[in-house]
């Protein structure tokens, strides 16, 4: 079992369809291979037009993939606006709509990628053809772990995560045979802005915590509070508007820094279940605090720069934003935010990502 550090850039759309264009960044370090490789990838959904965590993990570690020089096209498998193949740092993305043939794409494939509801269709067919399955888990739930056994790569987004999947795979017969540790990998310059005002909640749906956000909106009316709505699960926003809260829209993953951070003083993440927290990593770049519910997976992430409450206790997150915005409180925290976001450097992950796949 192999665990190291992560590490690209934040990903930008340019057109060779319908999306939107940006321009390129330069490298970032991470040498070229000697062997390039075909790599195809199957998922429900992909940016920029899908903005989860889950998405931008994989689309950092895919764009790792291409700056070593291997051709990496990504099938989507769920209907979408979108019709014509696009191209996002590198990354050829297939809509579902386009009615290409991922059959042959698969007879050509080196290396076959999936996560979440695409594992066991993509896995089945790896086999019946020459690529090597990898599995990326996104949580520690038992359907996750059983979908990736057999896989030749599993990838677990902590040390939390790793061990749950020892515990399942302890009782059976089919673990993967090789698994590596990939801490979503958030590059800070692609993140870094000067924090505003607000106190944010990203993805307002309830296990996120989008009743605590407005509940604490309500308590503080001399705060400023931002809701961003996420690209899964029902939203949920106060009975009626409150003057000191605002929503916005689904925001792309490379417009969340002027778009978002750039407005946030502190970040609230009170999710019911989080095996990791990428949106944490991504505000502590600017050395914006993050206050949250004591998950393992967000405990991980925060390291020592965690501030925790229950979700279920409003008076306690009542309690620690006071103590927070205080201004010499707000000054430690801040600095502990930037010394976890140094601390998580996603440069070493990647690399290791990158040789996995290369010695599979």
């Amino acid at each position: 079992m192999t665990e190291r550090k992560t590490a690209p850039r934040k990903p930008r759309a340019r057109k060779t369809g319908a999306t939107p264009a940006a321009k390129p960044k330069p490298s970032t370090g991470f040498g070229k291979t000697e062997k390039p490789l075909k790599v195809l990838a199957r998922v429900h959904a992909y940016p920029p037009l899908h903005n989860a965590g889950a998405e931008w993990m994989l689309h950092t570690m895919l764009r790792a993939l291409v700056e070593r020089g291997h051709d990496v096209t990504v099938w989507l498998s769920r209907y979408s606006e979108l019709r014509e193949p696009y191209e996002l740092d590198g990354v050829t993305v297939v809509p579902f709509a386009s009615q290409l043939d991922i059959g042959a794409a698969i007879r050509r494939a080196d290396i076959a990628i999936s996560h979440l509801e695409n594992v066991p269709s993509l896995g089945a067919l790896a086999r019946g053809f020459t690529a090597k399955f990898v599995a990326v888990c996104h949580n520690t739930f038992p359907r996750s772990f059983q979908d990736a056994s057999g896989a030749a790569l599993a990838v677990y987004n902590s040390e939390w995560m790793r061990g749950e999947a020892e515990e399942f795979y302890s009782a059976k017969s089919n673990p993967p045979r090789d698994t590596l540790v990939i801490r979503p990998p958030v590059v800070a310059d692609d993140y870094r802005t000067t924090p505003g005002e607000a106190i944010t909640l990203i993805n307002v749906n309830a296990d996120k915590g989008g009743d605590l956000l407005w509940r604490l909106a309500a308590r503080m009316p001399d705060r400023q509070f931002l809701g961003v709505r996420g690209a899964y699960g029902d939203q949920v926003e106060p009975p009626e508007p409150l003057p000191n809260l605002t929503y916005i829209d689904h925001v792309p993953g490379h417009e969340m820094a002027e778009r978002v951070y750039s407005l946030t003083k502190a970040l609230l993440l009170p999710s019911r279940y989080e095996s990791w927290g990428r949106v944490g990593v991504e505000a502590m770049a600017s050395g914006i605090p993050v206050v949250a519910h004591p998950t393992p997976g967000i405990c991980e992430m925060l390291g020592d720069a965690a501030i925790l409450a229950d979700r279920d206790d409003l008076d306690a997150w009542l309690a620690v934003l006071d103590k927070l915005l205080k201004p010499a409180e707000y000054q430690r925290a801040s600095e502990a935010a930037l010394a976890r976001s140094a601390e998580l450097d996603p440069h070493g992950d990647l690399i290791a990502w990158c040789e996995a796949i290369e010695n599979l």
